[in-house]
């Protein structure tokens, strides 16, 4: 039975089905977690993938080319080894095929060395205990660096619940649906898909002052003038100098790009309200910390590693709420 992403567009648009093209094996740098690297229960629920325990669904959209990736478990965490199959409207040539073995190693950080990581936080009466529940999970998204950004703008001043609307109803209007393994998920558009598209028309999905940042940032990225290749390259304060010139790209916004994009560990220089309440349970075991104490703490605690440490930590909140074990967060994220 084909798996439909939680859309009513879904049952009625047609999908563009995709063909099994290539399969290749991939092995990460040990210790590789597939499950806890591949899905986030932190990241709101969105049509362009679908998670069940060791296997992965998603879309990438390259050079204007859309492909369905599926990525299964099939080694162990101390003994990694991931097999990924490319789906494709068209044949995929080798350097095609490399192409998307390269952005998958990178956008899901498999060649990462994280023995100092741990050897360095272990024994911290906070973040070690976690360590171990979760070795081997990495920084990981989907996304491309504008799509990304398309999220974090979503996300700004908006519920989890007003985000999920949002994307979904920029998915359906700009994006591609597509079917592949009897699964259909939507894919993201290409930054010129917007260039025609007046900045009335995005605001008739109802995303409000969202529509000049879009349009803005899909002009930039049309035009070339970001080069995602280079940022991946530069120190993370060159990198987050270029990220904060771009229209609409604040501190928030910021911190989550150099951290899932770019791959930046140290990327915690701001806490938002919503954030700030749950790094002071975590931390201080209190409702409210000034957010400057918890900054302080966390550098402190976790210095160079400070921003994937708290990712560990997010991460095992989420999945015990996943699980129905937290109350309080719940009533917070309110999904």
């Amino acid at each position: 039975m084909v798996q439909r992403a939680k859309l009513t567009s879904v049952k009625t648009r047609k999908a563009v089905p995709l063909r099994k093209r290539a399969t290749v094996y991939i092995n990460p740098k040990a210790p590789f977690n597939f499950d806890a690297t591949v899905y986030k229960p932190s990241h709101f629920p969105s049509p362009d993938n679908i998670w069940t325990k060791g296997k992965y669904w998603f879309t990438l959209n390259s050079k204007g080319i859309v492909y369905g990736i599926k990525m299964e478990n099939v080694g162990k965490t101390g003994l990694p080894k991931v097999r990924l199959t490319v789906y494709c409207g068209s044949p995929v040539k080798k350097a095609q095929l490399a192409e998307l073995v390269e952005e998958a190693r990178w956008r899901y950080d498999m060649d990462i060395d994280l023995r100092e990581f741990y050897k360095e936080l272990k024994l911290d009466d906070i973040i070690g205990p976690v360590l171990r529940k979760w070795r081997g999970m990495r920084v990981s998204c989907q996304y491309s660096l504008y799509e990304l950004l398309v999220v974090t703008i979503v996300l700004q001043n908006a519920t989890v619940r007003r985000s999920v609307q949002l994307t979904e109803s920029l998915l359906q209007r700009y994006g591609s649906l597509v079917e592949f393994d009897r699964i259909r998920l939507y894919a993201f558009w290409e930054p010129s898909r917007l260039s025609g598209v007046t900045e009335r028309e995005i605001r008739q999905l109802k995303v409000g002052y969202r529509a000049r940042f879009i349009k803005k940032i899909s002009k930039a990225f049309a035009r070339k003038e970001i080069d995602e290749a280079r940022l991946r390259q530069l120190a993370k304060e060159e990198a987050k100098s270029e990220l904060l010139g771009l229209y609409g790209v604040g501190p928030a916004s910021v911190s989550i790009l150099l951290f899932e994009s770019l791959h930046h560990y140290d990327a915690f220089d701001h806490l938002s309200p919503w954030e700030q309440k749950i790094y002071s349970r975590l931390l201080f075991r209190r409702d409210l910390v000034p957010a400057e104490k918890i900054l302080r703490e966390m550098e402190l605690r976790w210095g160079r590693w400070r921003m994937l440490a708290a990712d560990y930590l997010f991460e095992d909140l989420f999945w015990k709420s996943k699980a129905g074990g937290v109350p309080w967060l719940e009533n917070l994220i309110r999904l």
